[in-house]
């Protein structure tokens, strides 16, 4: 079974993913942040160096797709690669930070990639308004985040939207504002609830 969490920066992808990967015991593939070559380049000249990073995670993800689609095990996905093609490089081309040329070839590839993949068994999308994004990207404190833009995450918050309401997959929305899965178990609880409901038809 293949679940992927999906949402804005900030919103809490990694952490429910490293949580839910606990409680049910699911093995987890996570965004590569930590060794990713382009991220600091990427927010100091998004210009520069926006198709190199869109490349990167979209090889990535595809990788992760098909390593999870190999597998035997239940597997949590910290992001989809649908994320980078419908949401980070559109918004980047429609802001001036990537060439016609780069995304038409962005966009050329993730389409080959796609034919050869399959959606998640269940999605869970994170959503979150900016005000709340912002409190959790200043709480994790990476120094390269300081340099996102508010109109950049509003920009993303409106894709994200739009991208959910024609996702065709198995859907489960989670709207994040008012809960801290990190440290209230409660809110963490009502989280998997919500999941439990979702994966009873999927075994």
């Amino acid at each position: 079974m293949h679940i992927a969490v999906a949402g804005n920066i900030g919103s809490g992808k990694t952490t429910l993913t490293g949580l839910l990967a606990k409680h049910y015991k699911w093995k987890a593939h996570y965004e590569d942040v930590e060794t990713n070559p382009y991220l600091s380049s990427f927010y100091e000249d998004m210009r520069r160096w926006s198709f190199n990073l869109q490349v990167y995670f979209l090889n990535s993800r595809f990788r992760q797709v098909i390593e999870i689609r190999k597998g035997n095990k239940n597997v949590i996905q910290d992001r989809t690669i649908y994320e980078d093609a419908y949401i980070f490089a559109p918004n980047l081309h429609a802001m001036g930070l990537m060439t016609l040329r780069d995304f038409e070839n962005y966009s050329s590839l993730f389409e080959l990639m796609n034919s050869f993949i399959q959606m998640p068994d269940l999605l869970i999308y994170l959503k979150a308004d900016v005000p709340k994004l912002v409190e959790q990207i200043q709480k994790r404190g990476r120094d390269y985040e300081n340099s996102i833009r508010l109109d950049y995450l509003s920009a993303l918050n409106e894709r994200y939207e739009s991208w959910i309401e024609s996702y065709k997959g198995k859907l489960l929305v989670i709207d994040v504002k008012e809960l801290n899965f990190s440290d209230n178990k409660e809110d963490l609880g009502q989280v998997i609830e919500k999941i439990d409901a979702q994966i009873n038809g999927l075994f």
